[in-house]
C-alpha cells in the first residue's frame, strides 16, 4: 500500500507523521508526506532526507486554522488528487480533517483528528466557538463526515469529537508513540516543562506562576511567538526556546520532574518523551492524561499554581516517591511504541480501503 500523507511543519503534526512514516516505511509501507503551511526548516529538512521509503514533497496547501475564511482553502482537494494520483497513492492520510472536503469517494481517505479549534475551545474556553469562528467548526464537520475511517489517539478525544460533531461510527483509536532512548542520563534536580506556549490550552502562565515557589528551577522547552498568537514571556522560569529533537530528548533525559498543566491535550505527546526518559510525572488533572497515566503520575488542578508548586516540592523533597512515580510512567511508556502505532495504523488503513470499496 502506497499512502500520501499530509503533514506540516508548524506543530506536533510534524513529530507524528514524521515518526509514523519512517516506521511505515521501514516496515514496508511507503509515503510521500505532502507538506501543507509554512515551510520545514533546515533541521528538519535534514531530518526528512534520512528516512526510508518516504519522500517528503511541499505544497503551497494552507493550513485550515492559519487562514481567515474558507475561500481561502479552495483548490485544497484538486491538489491532494492531483498529488496523489501523480504518485500512485492507494490511500489518503489527512492529518486535518478539512483536507477531505470534495475528495471523490473512489478514494480512501483516513482523516486523524489530532485536535480541533471546537474541541480546544470547549476545554480551555469552557464554551461553544463564538459566532464568527463557527465556520472552522463546519469545516472539520464536513472532513470528518467524507472520511472512510476517522483515528484519534485516544478515547478521551474521541468523546470529546463525538461531544461536538456527534456520534462517528467510524471512529477508530490509534495511539501516538515515541521512541525509548537507548541510554540513560544522570537524573538533574530541575524540572522541565515543554509545548508551545503561545497555545493558551498549553497553560504556560500557571507553570510561570507555580516556579516562583519550588525549590528546584523550573525551565520550559519550545517557541514562545507565533504569528497570530498572543506571545508569552516567564518572570519565573527559564526559557529554554524552541529545541532541535536532539536537544529537547537531551533535556529530558537529565530532568528528573515533568510537569504540565495543560488544559487541553488530545493526547500528549511531551508527556509520553518524558515518560519514556525517566522523568516522575506531574500533570493536569483533565480526561487524557487520566486515561494514559492514571497510578503513573502525580495529578493536579491545573489552575492551582500553589498545588502544581506543592506536587513538583513534594516529588524533589522525596527520592523515593519520585524513583516509584518515575518507574511506573516509563513501564507505561513501553506500551506506546512506534512498532504497536505502526500496527495500528495499518489495521486503519485496511479498514478505509475495504470500507471505501464496498461503499463504491
Amino acid at each position: 500500500m502506497r499512502v500520501l500523507m499530509t503533514i506540516d511543519a508548524v506543530g506536533g503534526v510534524w513529530r507524528y507523521g514524521v515518526d509514523l512514516a519512517r516506521q511505515l516505511g521501514q516496515e514496508g509501507t511507503p509515503c510521500l508526506l505532502l507538506g501543507c503551511g509554512p515551510p520545514p526548516n533546515a533541521a528538519q529538512l535534514q531530518e526528512s532526507d534520512r528516512l526510508r521509503n518516504v519522500m517528503l514533497r511541499w505544497s503551497e496547501l494552507p493550513l485550515d486554522w492559519m487562514v481567515t475564511d474558507a475561500a481561502e482553502l479552495t483548490g485544497v482537494a484538486d491538489t491532494l488528487v492531483a498529488s496523489a494520483r501523480e504518485w500512485g497513492a492507494d490511500l489518503l492520510h489527512l492529518n486535518l480533517p478539512s483536507q477531505a472536503i470534495d475528495i471523490p469517494t473512489a478514494i480512501p481517505v483516513v482523516v486523524a483528528s489530532h485536535s480541533c479549534l471546537a474541541t480546544w475551545w470547549r476545554a480551555v474556553k469552557q464554551s461553544d466557538l463564538p459566532a464568527d469562528r463557527l465556520w472552522q467548526q463546519e469545516l472539520a464537520a464536513r472532513g470528518l463526515r467524507r472520511a472512510d475511517v476517522v483515528m484519534v489517539p485516544t478515547a478521551s478525544h474521541a468523546a470529546a469529537t463525538a461531544a461536538v460533531y456527534g456520534p462517528l461510527g467510524n471512529l477508530r483509536i490509534a495511539a501516538n508513540a515515541t521512541d525509548l532512548p537507548t541510554e540513560r542520563a544522570t537524573k538533574e534536580p530541575f524540572v522541565l516543562a515543554a509545548g508551545r506556549w503561545w497555545d493558551e490550552g498549553k497553560n504556560a502562565a500557571m507553570i510561570d506562576a507555580a516556579a516562583a515557589w519550588t525549590r528546584w528551577p523550573v525551565r520550559m522547552a519550545g517557541a514562545l511567538t507565533h504569528p497570530g498568537a498572543a506571545p508569552f514571556m516567564p518572570r519565573h522560569a527559564a526559557s529554554l526556546g524552541a529545541l532541535s529533537p536532539e536537544a529537547a530528548r537531551a533535556h529530558m533525559q537529565r530532568a528528573a520532574i515533568f510537569v504540565s498543566p495543560a488544559l487541553y491535550e488530545p493526547f500528549g505527546l511531551a508527556a509520553l518523551e518524558a515518560a519514556a526518559s525517566g522523568c516522575a510525572l506531574v500533570l493536569s488533572d483533565i480526561p487524557t492524561f487520566r486515561e494514559l497515566w492514571d497510578d503513573a503520575a502525580r495529578f493536579v488542578n491545573a489552575m492551582n499554581a500553589a498545588a502544581i508548586a506543592e506536587a513538583i516540592n513534594d516529588l524533589a523533597e522525596c527520592p523515593a516517591e519520585r524513583a516509584k512515580l518515575s518507574r511506573r510512567a516509563l513501564a507505561r511508556a513501553e506500551s506506546f511504541s512506534l512498532a504497536a502505532q505502526a500496527a495500528s495504523v495499518r489495521q486503519v488503513y485496511r479498514e478505509a480501503v475495504s470500507t471505501n470499496v464496498m461503499a463504491v
